[in-house]
């Protein structure tokens, strides 16, 4: 217990990132999904280029880019913030085809209610093929997300105090290794116990909400 005040500083770092990045991740995931379903080529290509870069070279390599290379373009982030982009946009890439099955997945003839009720474009997706697919996807993006927690092990390596730099830090100092490295993995596992707790009840509102949806 001697190492566990510094460790959970070193977590509360780590919760931060995976917080800002999910969000973010979530964001480009919806935005990159529905934008590879779009009418116009353009916007599918962009979508293209951005989903195959990020899903095609590795989280660490790009996080090392946007910390170290592009202030020779003049743009400076600081660790935090290269963190958070590094891990949302990798993520996001991975979450947009989760966002692109699910929404091809709801069944056709909803479509084709929709188009009976004349709704809008806009509306159907909003009112119906959303919601339903938003229950499918649910299980996928916790793994992602999960896997995204995971992932901040890499933001030690340009030096943001996270859980896995305090214990680097901690076991270079005393040598202890078996006492520090098992707090972390404890750590780590309450911190993604609780981030599967939260996608559960998410499963369970939604899927509630399609219920009723359904009965009325």
């Amino acid at each position: 217990m001697l190492f566990l005040p510094q460790l959970l500083e070193g977590a509360v770092v780590t919760i931060e990132v995976t917080a800002c990045a999910s969000v973010l991740a979530i964001i480009m995931g919806f935005a990159a999904g529905l934008a590879r379903l779009s009418r116009w080529w353009i916007v599918r290509a962009v979508t293209v280029v951005y989903v195959e870069v990020f899903r095609g070279s590795s989280a660490l390599v790009q996080l090392f880019w946007l910390f170290f290379v592009l202030p020779f373009f003049g743009i400076n982030l600081t660790a935090f913030e290269a963190a958070v982009l590094a891990l949302g946009l990798n993520v996001g890439a991975y979450g947009s085809e989760v966002v692109r099955g699910a929404i091809l997945a709801v069944p056709k003839g909803q479509y084709e209610a929709a188009r009976s009720l004349n709704f809008s474009h806009s509306r159907m997706m909003r009112r119906i093929i959303i919601p339903q697919a938003v229950v499918a996807m649910l299980p996928p993006w916790g793994n992602l997300l999960i896997e995204l927690l995971k992932n901040t092990a890499l933001v030690s390596l340009i030096t943001l105090s996270d859980l896995a730099f305090k214990a680097y830090q901690l076991n270079q100092a005393t040598f202890r290794s078996t006492e520090i490295f098992s707090m972390v993995l404890v750590i780590y596992f309450i911190i993604a116990l609780g981030m599967t707790g939260i996608i559960r009840l998410l499963e369970r509102w939604f899927g509630r909400g399609i219920l009723y949806r359904g009965a009325a």
